[in-house]
């Protein structure tokens, strides 16, 4: 029994701690900077978007806006299934001939949009965004400078929760975000990046391969392709795109599950990420997969807690059972602001995403497909 609580510590430790710490000693031990400079290739900003009259007219005027040169990039626009304004705007937007626009009634999924418009995509850069986050002017050129690294194929952006006057959110999924973007950072220092912000990233088209049809995490099979085809994909955390902390609890949730889903998912898309034609397995396997058994672990330590007899494991169990108890009363909202709710709403996040990895488990198991939606 006490072997099964070490070996739970263990691997929640390394999951979280452990493979951050052998990032950064890789990181110094053998650093792999990236010779970036003065490149302006041509640039096609693509976006499939779905119902989002809201925010789509800000979107294609912000991104119009770029620090770029103007007639070294446009702007290619999906419409999968939209039911709202959404194609209305677009029809609108179209008679700039900086935006090219296809409408399509079927709502096949994001992967099948990416397809589409690349057929339409003439840019020798491909840059990927979302229809809702906030981009910085100079993130495109930051972007492109990093191509003129021969050896780079996929760049990745970073995004930033919070808002650009009042800065970074260090609150519940803020803080996670925070640890996601070091781990990535000390990744792209030292190597190749497991996947890119899907709202903000860019590769050079002639490495770019097809999207298989459903694919959820197209962020990730992407670059890791790219990867396999002999180029690195780093993270730039200079070119940024803001978003909202939080989407709310249900959505927010709703958005892990299907992120987490989408890591099964990528198993049996791509089963050579798992054989040693992967260059960064190792990576992929600690970034990605680890933690979908996190949960898993954190039962079997919470059990051997009350199997176990002795002050260390009670004082452990009630250190559990704390934790847990403050998870929920921060979905309560009973108190803001200082250390302890700071601290519940960090217990909040930790708890919500390992129930959402339970979830992605039942959903790959019981073959429930997940959605893409705005």
């Amino acid at each position: 029994m006490k072997l099964l609580f070490w070996g739970a510590v263990a691997f929640i430790v390394y999951t979280y701690f452990g493979y951050l710490g052998w990032l950064w000693f890789r990181a110094r031990m053998r650093p792999c900077p990236v010779h970036r400079g003065t490149y302006e290739p041509s640039v096609s900003v693509v976006m499939v978007v779905r119902n989002e009259e809201v925010v789509l007219e800000k979107k294609l005027q912000d991104l119009l806006a770029m620090d770029y040169p103007p007639d070294r990039y446009d702007v290619v626009v999906v419409s999968d299934g939209s039911t709202d304004r959404t194609d209305e705007i677009l029809r609108d937007q179209s008679r700039n001939p900086r935006i090219r626009v296809l409408l399509t009634q079927l709502g096949r999924g994001k992967a099948c949009g990416l397809n589409d418009a690349l057929t339409l995509a003439n840019g020798e850069v491909i840059m990927f965004v979302d229809a809702r986050q906030r981009i910085e002017a100079g993130a495109l050129r930051l972007l492109v400078e990093n191509f003129a690294d021969p050896n780079v194929g996929c760049v990745s952006g970073a995004l930033i929760l919070g808002d650009p006057d009042s800065g970074e959110s260090g609150k519940g999924i803020g803080l996670y975000w925070r640890l996601e973007k070091k781990i990535r950072e000390l990744e792209s220092a030292s190597g190749s990046v497991v996947g890119a912000t899907g709202a903000i990233y860019a590769v050079r088209r002639n490495v770019l391969g097809v999207v298989p049809e459903g694919t959820i995490l197209d962020d990730v099979y992407i670059p890791m392709h790219i990867v396999r085809r002999g180029k690195r994909a780093i993270f730039d955390s200079t070119a940024r795109a803001w978003d909202r902390p939080s989407l709310g609890g249900a959505r927010e949730f709703s958005r892990k599950v299907r992120t987490l889903s989408g890591n099964y998912q990528l198993i049996q898309l791509a089963p050579w990420l798992l054989r040693s034609d992967n260059p960064i397995r190792f990576e992929f396997v600690s970034h990605k997969l680890l933690r979908l058994a996190v949960p898993f672990a954190l039962a079997m330590l919470l059990l051997t807690c009350v199997a176990l007899s002795g002050t260390f494991y009670s004082t452990v169990l009630v250190l559990q059972l704390t934790f847990y108890a403050l998870s929920v009363l921060s979905l309560t909202r009973r108190f803001e602001g200082g250390t302890l709710a700071r601290f519940a709403d960090a217990a909040g996040t930790f708890v919500l995403l390992n129930s959402a990895a339970v979830v992605a488990l039942a959903n790959f198991v019981s073959g429930r497909r997940t959605t893409w939606t705005r």
